[in-house]
């Protein structure tokens, strides 16, 4: 194994399991780090940017989904699931917040590493990844979920937090209000345009300095919104 070799981070509770992915991935040549919680993982991600991370769903302080989503907030890494959890509802849920595959165990070393190769593949390797995000007077940690204003932390609700960071992973882009509803509210039924405006106008009371005449949070008249990147 090399210092080049691919790193495959792990984020999984049971010992048993750990041990036998330890020894598959190693074997298979690849660099392995380790989490027992949702907690080390997105810790250990955010220090360690791995090229594949492996998530078990059963996690004892978050749900697997709740990491998933966590971690697509800054980062485009793969993540292949791992889990006992089978049913066609929770192979969509995983994928519909971001997961590129799901591994129902048990299952085989060749089918993990196999797998493991296609993520690889897949992965684009010019997407360089930064967790922070820095425009006028803000400054976005998107790992800790931390975004400044003039160097004040200012509180976002969940809702406003997703919002905004989805305008960030599109930034100079214009995102359409059906793509908002999708990605913020995840295609709730009843989800609607009037939610948007709802949702935009809180976040320009407390991130703009003139919420009247905003100046990054713009409005793109019957299609979207847009997070303006240049002055």
């Amino acid at each position: 194994m090399t210092s080049s070799a691919p790193q495959v981070l792990l984020v999984e509770d049971e010992p048993q399991m750990r041990r036998f992915l330890r020894v598959a991935l190693e074997g298979g040549g690849y660099r392995y780090l380790e989490a027992a919680t949702g907690q080390e993982g997105l810790a250990l991600a955010i220090q360690h940017r791995p090229d594949v991370i492996l998530l078990d769903l059963g996690l004892p302080d978050m749900d697997g989904l709740d990491l998933m989503t966590r971690l697509r907030e800054w980062s485009q890494t793969p993540v292949i699931v791992i889990s006992a959890r089978g049913q066609e509802a929770d192979k969509i849920g995983a994928l519909d917040v971001g997961a590129d595959d799901y591994l129902t165990k048990p299952f085989g070393t060749g089918e993990l590493l196999a797998r493991i190769r296609v993520a690889l593949r897949h992965a684009d390797p010019g997407a360089a990844e930064d967790p922070t995000f820095a425009l006028g007077r803000w400054q976005v940690d998107l790992a800790r979920r931390q975004v400044l204003v003039a160097g004040e932390e200012v509180h976002l609700t969940p809702l406003e937090y997703r919002l905004f960071t989805t305008l960030i992973r599109h930034a100079g882009k214009v995102v359409t209000h059906r793509q908002l509803l999708k990605e913020v509210w995840g295609g709730v039924a009843g989800a609607q345009p009037l939610y948007l405006r709802v949702y935009m106008a809180q976040l320009r009371h407390k991130l703009e300095e003139d919420p009247s005449r905003p100046r990054y949070l713009q409005t793109e008249p019957g299609v979207g919104y847009r997070l303006k990147t240049e002055d």
